[in-house]
Order: structure tokens, then C-alpha cells, then sequence
């Protein structure tokens, strides 16, 4: 990626906080990179090289400065390269499939070479799949040791390393200290129940809370989740292990999140599931500039900076959640689904006021009888069809090798139309330029002054202004009506 010099620094000089996540300086006198807002005194111009991620800057030698902590910088790299491929990567890594797993590995669920992958990540990150890898792991390591009173082993096992003396000889070889002078040095100290864990994670402001908070709660399965106070809370199932997450804003621009879970390897994947309900890698200047051209939507944007889209936890889940809702408004299908979880999903294991069940498993709701859930007979078998071919590939739900190959795949599962395969793109793949044009709610939104509401195809057409930022053009159109017109899922 090409960073121009003098535009960079003068960036760094103005601390402009609107940088930030968009570039790192490595100042080659100390060896020692930072974000565009640290308060450390203003390297000279000469002495500082820019990186576009915490990766390259990493790659190439340099280690994170203490004073601005590049680890709780936002996370924008999916949002900053023109690749759509690397974004998927990208999320993919995020999620752990370089956790187990080579590069070819990664590269095949991409439907490329290995060298290909290797060179758009250079191109676009300026780092490699693996140094990204890395660094995640390093920076979230971080992250705990400074927010957490963790014991170093088990961080060691949270960020992802195989072992304590890895996880040491890692952080020795970058800081040139050992971890537990890191948590010496420390500024933050969260309050945690015993048993809980406490994190910050950041985005770029503004962020619409209300907005996600509103569209959380009026999907909120009973059991499942729950809005209250201003918190979102729900179960979690991963690895065989049952838990409970509540997620709020903080002080600063950042969600405070508590998890008590007990397998502290699945961390990196709750926290990027997190990452993808909350929309927290999105840059909300870059989309409000581009929809702002259009006279329509510019009001829309005005009058709600910072809204997201928001995202799923799971895959099945979502694709669940949408059969249930076609049709139907969103208080029935949130129904229908606190229903199918109280006969078919297992309780939850451990103790909770509130919350009492995680949502169903594939496996679970592939051989269950939905008779008396209280749906059409067809869309039960529907149900069970999506059921087995999800236990069938565990991958059915992941990044696809790009748009149209995704909603080919989704449009090839029992019950899943072109409405429902936009929307399951858009909310569970991320991906912001997908576009569910026969929505009724956003035909209604768009409809002329005399009520007359636009086809799909000239919806379509209307949208090509949008790209690629078509989904959060949808997102703002929904929030113009009622709530009858918001889609169902």
C-alpha cells in the first residue's frame, strides 16, 4: 500500500485522531512503532517510515511502543485495502484459521494459490498472512496482560500460543522484557467478578449505539439474550464449553465486554465474533462521505452518524433466524425462535438469573421434531434440511471466495432465496456491499412522493450510487421507516 511520505507526517504531527488505525510509524531511532495520536515528543521527518498495519510495522522490525498501546488502536485493515479478498482473509484469521492450519490451507477456502494470497496481503497490508497472524496474537496478549489479572500461562493460552515458554521467548525478542514487566508498567485495571473477563474493545467514533441497542432488542431471543439497562447480554456455546457475555459502551471509544467462559483458548474467536455483531471495524467517515453524495440518503446520515450494521454471532443461527422471519414480522419470528430453543436447545450450564439456554446445534435441530413449534409444516422441513447440511460442513457459513460466490452457495440451501442470501451476506459474511433489492422495507423507503414504491431491478439500478457501500445504504434506510418495515431476521 502507498503511503505518501509528507501527507503521513504531517498526519502524525496534527495527533488527529481521525488517523488512527489508518497508519503506524515506525521511528527508526528507537526501533519502536506507534499510532498517529501517541503523546511521545514528534520524531523528525527523516527518522519515521509508515506502515498501513500494526503487522507490516511488526514484520519489518519494529516493536509496539507502551505509551499508545498500537493494540487498542481500531482495527480498520479489513476496510483499508481495495482488496475484497483480503478483507475475507483477513476475517478468517480472525477467526482462527491460521490457528491449526498452513497458508495453503487458508488460500484453498479462498480459492487461491498460495502465492497469490502471499502477494495481495504484501500489496494491501504490507505484511504477510502469518505476520498478521502473529501479530494478533502478540497485540492481544498485550491487550490482557494490561487489562486483566490474568496468571501469564493463561494468557499464553487466550492469545492463542501453544505454550508459556513460546509465549516468553516471543515477547522477550519484542520488547526486550519479559511479559510480566509489561504488567508492572500497567495503567488499566478493570474490576472482574471471579471467574469473569473484562475487555475493551475499539472502535473508530462515532458509533450510534442506541441504534444496535434498538435492533438487538427487538430480535432478542428469550433464553438466548436479553437488553437491559443499556447492556446486551446472551449465551455462548463454542468448543464443546457453555458461557455468558454482556456487552456495553465504556468511557472512552470502546465496548466494555464481560465473558465468563471457562475454555480460555476460544477467547480470539468470541472476541472476533464480537467484532462482527457490533460492526466494530468499520469506518464510519469513509461510508458517510460516499452515501452523503446521494440527496436522499445525505439526511439519513446526517441525522444518525455513526450507525452500523449489525452483524450475527453464528451462522446457522442467523440462517435460522431468517427462515423464521420470512413472512412474518419480527416480534413473530423472534417468537418462533424463543420457541425452537426452549424445545431443541440445551440449557445453559451454568447459572444465570436470566438467561437459560444457548441456541440450538445443527446436529440437535437436524434430528428433532418441530411439530408444535408452531410453524407451516414446509418450513419445518426447510429447517431441517439447513440443519443437516450445516452439520454436514462446518465451513458452510464462512467467508466465501467473493460476493456472488457467496450468495451462489447461500441461494443453493434448502429455503434460502435472494432476500435471504443478501441478508445472511450482510450480516454474518461482512460484507458491506450486498443488497437485498426486493426487501419491502426498503422498497417503502425508497417509494416516491405519490407512495409509488420502486422494483427490485430499478432499486438496483438506484443503488449503483451506493457501492460499495450498498448494505449500510440499507441500514439507513430501514431505520427511516417503522419497525414493521425492518427486515425480520
Amino acid at each position: 500500500m502507498d503511503l505518501d511520505h509528507d501527507a503521513c507526517y504531517r498526519a502524525i504531527c496534527a495527533r488527529d485522531p481521525r488517523f488512527d488505525g489508518r497508519l503506524f510509524t515506525g521511528v527508526t531511532t528507537t526501533g519502536i512503532y506507534c499510532r498517529p495520536i501517541c503523546p511521545a515528543r514528534m520524531p523528525h521527518r527523516d527518522h519515521v517510515v509508515f506502515f498501513p498495519t500494526a503487522a507490516a510495522a511488526q514484520e519489518a522490525g519494529f516493536r509496539p511502543c507502551l505509551r499508545c498501546r498500537p493494540e487498542t488502536a481500531p482495527d480498520l485493515g479489513a476496510w483499508r485495502g481495495s482488496s475484497n479478498t483480503v478483507s475475507r482473509a483477513l476475517s478468517l484469521i480472525e477467526m482462527g484459521a491460521l490457528d491449526e492450519a498452513l497458508v495453503d490451507a487458508l488460500a484453498a477456502r479462498l480459492g487461491l494459490g498460495e502465492r497469490q494470497l502471499r502477494r495481495l496481503f504484501h500489496r494491501h497490508l504490507g505484511a504477510s498472512p502469518v505476520a498478521v497472524a502473529q501479530t494478533r496474537r502478540v497485540l492481544l496478549a498485550k491487550q490482557l496482560i494490561h487489562e486483566t489479572s490474568l496468571p501469564m500461562t493463561e494468557i499464553a493460552l487466550a492469545a492463542g500460543f501453544g505454550s508459556l515458554r513460546r509465549f516468553n521467548e516471543t515477547f522477550q525478542a519484542l520488547f526486550q522484557r519479559p511479559p510480566s514487566a509489561l504488567r508492572r508498567a500497567r495503567t488499566v485495571t478493570p474490576t472482574a467478578a471471579p471467574g469473569e473477563i473484562v475487555l475493551l474493545l475499539r472502535y473508530k467514533p462515532p458509533y450510534d449505539w442506541p441504534a444496535m441497542l434498538d435492533f438487538l432488542r427487538a430480535r432478542a431471543i428469550k433464553g438466548v439474550e436479553c437488553v437491559d439497562d443499556g447492556v446486551y447480554r446472551r449465551t455462548i456455546a463454542l468448543q464443546g464449553e457453555h458461557g455468558t457475555l454482556s456487552v456495553q459502551p465504556a468511557e472512552t471509544d470502546a465496548l466494555k465486554v464481560h465473558v465468563r467462559f471457562g475454555r480460555l483458548t476460544a477467547l480470539p474467536n468470541i472476541i472476533a465474533r464480537l467484532r462482527g455483531v457490533f460492526d466494530l471495524a468499520a469506518d464510519p467517515d469513509a461510508v458517510a462521505l460516499d452515501l452523503a453524495k446521494d440527496p436522499m440518503l445525505a439526511a439519513l446520515v446526517a441525522a444518525r452518524p455513526g450507525l452500523r450494521l449489525p452483524g450475527a454471532w453464528d451462522g446457522f443461527e442467523l440462517a435460522v433466524r431468517a427462515i423464521l422471519g420470512q413472512q412474518v414480522s419480527v416480534a413473530a419470528a423472534t417468537a418462533l425462535a424463543g420457541r425452537l430453543t426452549s424445545k431443541c436447545g440445551e440449557k445453559l450450564r451454568c447459572f444465570d438469573p436470566v438467561l437459560t439456554h444457548v441456541f440450538p446445534e445443527a446436529e440437535a435441530l437436524a434430528e428433532a421434531d418441530l411439530a408444535g413449534v408452531g410453524m407451516p409444516r414446509n418450513r419445518a422441513k426447510t429447517l431441517s434440511r439447513l440443519a443437516a447440511a450445516a452439520a454436514a460442513d462446518p465451513h458452510l457459513f464462512s467467508a466465501a471466495r467473493s460476493l456472488e460466490d457467496g450468495l451462489t452457495q447461500l441461494r443453493a440451501l434448502p429455503g434460502i432465496g435472494e432476500w435471504t442470501a443478501h441478508y445472511i451476506a450482510l450480516r454474518l459474511l461482512r460484507e458491506p456491499d450486498a443488497f437485498p433489492a426486493a426487501d419491502i422495507g426498503l422498497r417503502r423507503a425508497m417509494s416516491d412522493g405519490a407512495g409509488v414504491r420502486p422494483s427490485p431491478a430499478q432499486l438496483l439500478v438506484r443503488a449503483e450510487h451506493w457501492r460499495p457501500w450498498r448494505g449500510y445504504a440499507a441500514q439507513y434506510l430501514w431505520t427511516k421507516g417503522a419497525a414493521s418495515v425492518r427486515p425480520a431476521a
